[in-house]
């Protein structure tokens, strides 16, 4: 069958993974209303403004007769280039869907020049990430663990690895309420190994619920923004912020960048999808600071809709993972290669011709 599409590649990956493997990956919290709302919201988005509530009504407002003859679809992270805005979010067990696991991610996403944020929950070592593809454009994500010497050695660790950003994950501090999971007894493979943590806790093995609430340190605020700077000169990006409040404090705290992340829809059921609390929060941060998303985004048309709202760089979880199952490093460079040329080709129709013209005069907006 050819592989045209994001849904070609889910399709493969629901067929072909295991049971347990495929609802690890594929679930949400709760009824997963947040996790379906991050797809349904490209096609019907509910717009917060400052005085009266906007609906966008899934239109572009493309130009016509502007000169595409020459696309320019590179950005930059934090003054780093990548060739397109699309990047890897960090997700976790990659071995679950390819032997090689988080090696052959940084393989694909250094073949395409752009960048992968690496999970603390990752299945191969930060070092054979690193060594993996040398040349990588990398972020390490880090959950902040009740023992603090394990998130700062993982910190430090990732530093020295050459690791160029590091990724607060914000919106976890218990584990979301994953039904699938709970029915499958969801459990690592013996064979399989939280890789990063291997040694530090006695509970590594168990499932994630177990782990996290035995592990992870809800204490986490704010202010361990600042013990976070102590340990590390790499920039701070914070993931899972959804409001203007917390970008606010975002910025307040002196952190480079946000993602606005639901998490998949794995955590608060009911909260809402990340691309309409885009605007709400590209609007409090003032350009002050670099706003990236991730969740529902399946086209290139998602992508140009993310920055025309506001967004530097979108990142892909699910996605990638259907990718790696398919065909592994080949696979997920194919699923990035069809973004990549899907996103060119929406903003040639729509009169971009690189980034930079890319604004919300794109869409249409009309009142409720």
């Amino acid at each position: 069958m050819a592989m045209v599409c994001l849904s070609d590649f889910e399709a493969y990956a629901k067929k072909h993974l295991p049971k347990i493997a495929w609802d690890f990956f594929a679930a949400g919290a709760d009824d997963c209303s947040t996790r379906d709302e991050n797809i349904l919201a490209y096609k019907s988005i509910i717009l917060k403004d400052y005085f009266f509530f906007l609906a966008l009504q899934n239109r572009f407002r493309p130009r016509m007769l502007r000169d595409v003859s020459v696309m320019d679809i590179r950005t930059k992270l934090l003054g780093t280039e990548i060739s397109f805005p699309v990047g890897i979010a960090p997700t976790g067990f990659h071995q679950l869907a390819w032997p090689d696991g988080e090696k052959s991610t940084a393989r694909a996403a250094t073949a395409m020049n752009t960048c992968y944020i690496a999970s603390t929950y990752s299945t191969c070592t930060l070092e054979e990430i690193a060594a993996a593809a040398p040349g990588g454009i990398r972020w390490f994500q880090l959950y902040i663990h009740r023992n603090r010497a394990v998130s700062q050695q993982l910190v430090q660790q990732a530093e020295a690895l050459g690791f160029q950003g590091l990724v607060l994950t914000a919106d976890l501090p218990y584990t979301g309420k994953r039904r699938d999971d709970i029915r499958n007894g969801f459990r690592l493979p013996p064979h399989m190994k939280l890789k990063n943590l291997e040694g530090a806790f006695e509970v590594c093995k168990m499932s994630p619920s177990f782990h996290s609430l035995c592990c992870l340190d809800p204490s986490v605020t704010w202010n361990d923004i600042y013990w976070l700077r102590s340990l590390t000169h790499l920039p701070i990006i914070v993931k899972g912020i959804l409001t203007k409040e917390d970008a606010e404090l975002a910025v307040r705290h002196g952190v480079q960048g946000i993602i606005v992340s639901n998490h998949g829809g794995r955590q608060l059921d009911g909260g809402p999808a990340t691309i309409d609390a885009l605007v709400e929060v590209v609007d409090a941060v003032q350009g002050k600071i670099e706003v990236y998303l991730d969740g529902g985004i399946r086209k290139g048309s998602d992508v140009l809709k993310a920055l025309a709202l506001g967004a530097k760089c979108v990142f892909i979880g699910r996605p990638a993972l259907w990718g790696l199952a398919y065909k592994g490093e080949e696979g997920l460079q194919d699923v990035l290669r069809i973004l990549q040329d899907e996103f060119r080709l929406s903003m040639a129709l729509a009169g971009c011709a690189s980034i930079s013209e890319i604004g919300r005069h794109l869409v249409q907006f009309s009142k409720l």
